[in-house]
């Protein structure tokens, strides 16, 4: 990036008041161009956790994500229909499928100027803190993946290893703020001079909970409030590859003809209610 958006003072990583300085991240359409849910899908279809049917019903939840045209309802339902849909899952599988894959399906979507930013907050003294409503068994491979210190993120449920389909937390609106408060807390945060980087406004409370809140690539009503409270707005346009490609997986293509042909089928069949 040309300018970066730390301040010149903070190099060294802690305040004047000796208490350290963080970074947080949102994760989808901030570090990485796409949701980190959906990247999984070809593997958890190829490892039987999900079928076709649930890839055309997911599909159409990330092209209204992806849209930005998502309201409040929809992202509930969005979340209550993951929710019922890793109900049973097993978690030691869920996450082996995640570590063997990560590279291959995250990597493609990580925005160059995120891993530069990162690089750059690291350097500066800081810790980096990826904060995401994806579940913590998806995050924490992508943020070890890069670099990051700690993770915030959604925790399901877990009886006898498995998913039950309840939530004990859910890092979304106001939940990430008060996780990062606590995690600031325990940390020793000096959250005036902590930063914060989304694109959504939904992460609105996240970025007016710390000193320096930035919109990157911002939804339009999260621009219009980070123009009224004076964040500092960023453009991200580089999906950079962390490392080489290990190898083409057949199955992506299959799911992505799967997810244009249910989006078709959606579009024309909400074309023929409209026009009933």
């Amino acid at each position: 990036m040309s300018t970066s958006p730390l301040e010149p003072q903070q190099q060294g990583g802690a305040t004047s008041t000796g208490r350290r300085v963080a970074a947080f991240f949102d994760l989808d359409k901030t570090i990485i161009a796409t949701s980190s849910t959906a990247v999984f899908s070809p593997s958890f279809l190829a490892g039987g956790l999900i079928t076709r049917g649930d890839v055309l019903r997911s599909a159409y939840a990330h092209f209204l994500y992806m849209a930005g045209s998502a309201d409040a309802d929809q992202t509930e339902r969005m979340r209550q229909h993951l929710s019922d849909l890793a109900t049973g899952w097993d978690v030691a599988r869920v996450k082996q499928i995640v570590a063997e894959t990560v590279h291959e399906h995250v990597d493609p979507y990580v925005y160059a100027e995120a891993v530069e930013l990162i690089t750059e907050h690291h350097e500066a003294g800081h810790d980096v803190v990826v904060v995401s409503a994806s579940g913590t068994e998806l995050v924490e491979p992508i943020a070890a993946m890069l670099g990051a210190d700690h993770v915030v993120a959604t925790r399901m449920a877990v009886a006898d290893g498995r998913f039950t389909g309840e939530i004990d937390f859910y890092a979304y609106g106001e939940n990430k703020a008060t996780a990062i408060r606590d995690l600031a807390r325990k940390r020793g945060y000096d959250l005036d001079r902590c930063y914060a980087y989304s694109d959504s406004v939904t992460d609105a409370p996240m970025l007016a909970a710390v000193g320096h809140g930035h919109a990157v690539n911002p939804d339009r009503a999260l621009r219009r409030m980070a123009a009224e409270n004076g964040w500092e707005m960023l453009t991200f346009t580089r999906p950079v590859a962390l490392r080489p490609r290990v190898r083409p997986v057949p199955v992506l293509a299959a799911v992505g003809l799967l997810g244009a042909v249910g989006l078709t089928w959606w579009w024309r069949r909400r074309q023929g209610r409209d026009l009933a």
